[in-house]
């Protein structure tokens, strides 16, 4: 068992917790929860719905008189400690990711790091979130812009990084003086959990966080429908983000959808290729490809493609396929067979339409979820692997000549949520991200996402953004205050 491997094994919890208690499911149903690695199961949690959720909605909204009260420096505070203990159980934190979602413990562990610069990041915002004055047109009038919380939040979070997209969402909500009930992956509920238990341990009132876990329908279904709820962010596919949207109309939620990616990777004539062959690497093959701001097509220019894939070939030939927690991995499983199924899919598809294997890594597994780091040379726009998010460790390698034909290639998608391009050209670089349709743009860098940045797509990428100043600004609600017949 998991938590026999813990120091502190009060970390692993197998209840949900709601108006702070830790609690089983009304009606005693529960959900497996398993290894990628090993397909074992390592524990169960409670399969809430309807009313669990109920509950978790009527407790926050009775925390947030209280919370939102507080002064910015009291729920400050309360932040900072959290962040505090979770820097200080980055160890237990991250075999309990490694065990539920597959990644190697050294990614898990930068992940926690990561999920703690939100915390951190946001318990200092919340102390800045003050509103401003607007010049008045006539003398005897002031008006004021108020900033105050929107309310009740609600946060459904995935699989692929289960501590930090909990962070990025959770953390601004309760700067903001905002409540939060967390729907977390059922793939990867423990770390959820475990975040909530320090969370408790630094004085967070109850029912400020509430974590919910379940099948997600019934518990959607309440978060989406409460008029109490007023504010849903939510990470995951553009198909279900499109459901949850139209879920949320009736109630005129405010909302925000991190949703779909298909990122490309453009490499100039001019590039440094050693910097874009290992920053292609992070941004590849990190998570085993499974992030929605992975490259998934990488389109290099003629007068480099060569020099570019044989350098590529080099670095992908030395990724070893294993189990997280075996010393050497560095691509762990996919998160379950459909994934696994999906990706050998792609491959077979492109192999079918005249790309050819031009490199691998190093997998010696056998366990369906286990699948092989590839270069696929060749690829082009009639493939799955052009139009579709491949979700996998899959590098599609597409020619192209000019910069004009770049552009087209990379824009060719109804998704924009993150770009990448090396050039060592000034001109170039400004002409090429001003074009590029996409709400993140990363030049000479496979790395795009921290805690002072705005996170967010466009198009059917989503809507909204997490990070930075935007983040916070998502769960505040903007008052105008007119003040007339001021007798000066």
């Amino acid at each position: 068992m998991i938590a026999l491997k813990l120091s502190d094994p009060d970390m692993f919890r197998e209840t949900s917790f709601i108006a702070g208690e830790w609690v089983s499911a009304d009606s005693g149903a529960a959900l497996d929860v398993d290894d990628p690695a090993s397909q074992a199961v390592i524990g169960t949690v409670p399969d809430c719905g309807v009313v669990e959720t109920e509950r978790a909605v009527a407790a926050a909204q009775t925390a947030f008189g209280p919370w939102r009260a507080l002064p910015a420096a009291d729920r400050s505070a309360v932040l900072e400690r959290w962040h505090t203990l979770v820097l200080d159980n980055i160890a237990d934190l991250a075999l309990i990711m490694t065990a539920e979602q597959g990644k190697p413990l050294a990614e898990a562990e930068g992940e926690i790091r990561y999920a703690a610069t939100f915390i951190k990041w946001f318990a200092e915002e919340g102390r800045r979130a003050s509103g401003y004055d607007v010049t008045p047109p006539e003398p005897n009038r002031r008006v004021l812009v108020m900033k105050e919380p929107v309310g009740v939040a609600a946060a459904i979070t995935p699989w692929n990084f289960p501590a930090a997209m909990i962070t990025r969402k959770c953390a601004p909500a309760l700067a903001a003086g905002c409540p939060v009930i967390v729907k977390p992956s059922e793939l990867t509920p423990y770390t959820a959990l475990a975040l909530a238990r320090l969370a408790e341990r630094a004085g967070l009132p109850r029912g400020v966080m509430n974590v919910v876990t379940g099948r997600p329908t019934d518990i959607g279904s309440v978060l989406t429908g409460s008029p109490i709820v007023r504010k849903l962010s939510f990470t995951g596919s553009t198909r279900i983000g499109r459901l949850l949207m139209q879920q949320c109309a009736d109630t005129v939620k405010r909302t925000s959808m991190e949703l779909g990616g298909n990122a490309p990777l453009i490499v100039f004539d001019d590039a440094d290729v050693d910097l874009a062959v290992a920053s292609t690497m992070a941004s590849k093959f990190r998570n085993s490809g499974q992030a929605c701001v992975c490259a998934n097509r990488i389109l290099v220019q003629d007068g480099i493609y060569d020099l570019f894939a044989e350098k590529l070939a080099r670095a992908v030939s030395g990724l070893r396929v294993g189990p997280g927690d075996r010393d050497g991995t560095t691509v762990g499983p996919l998160i379950n067979v459909a994934a696994a199924d999906k990706v050998n899919a792609h491959i077979d598809d492109a192999l079918s339409k005249g790309a050819r294997l031009y490199a691998s890594g190093d997998n010696p597994m056998n366990g369906a979820r286990f699948v092989t780091p590839v270069i696929l040379a060749g690829a082009n726009p009639d493939m799955r692997v052009a139009s579709e998010e491949t979700f996998g460790p899959v590098a599609p390698l597409f020619r192209f000549g000019s910069e004009d034909e770049a552009i087209e290639l990379a824009n060719a998608t109804e998704y924009g949520l993150a770009s990448y391009f090396y050039t060592e050209n000034l001109h170039r670089a400004f002409r090429v991200a001003e074009r590029l349709e996409a709400g993140m743009i990363a030049l000479n860098t496979g790395s795009l996402a921290m805690e002072m940045a705005p996170f967010g797509g466009v198009k059917l990428s989503g809507v909204g953004r997490e990070g930075g100043r935007a983040g916070i600004e998502e769960y505040l609600e903007t008052k105008a205050f007119h003040i007339g017949g001021l007798k000066l």
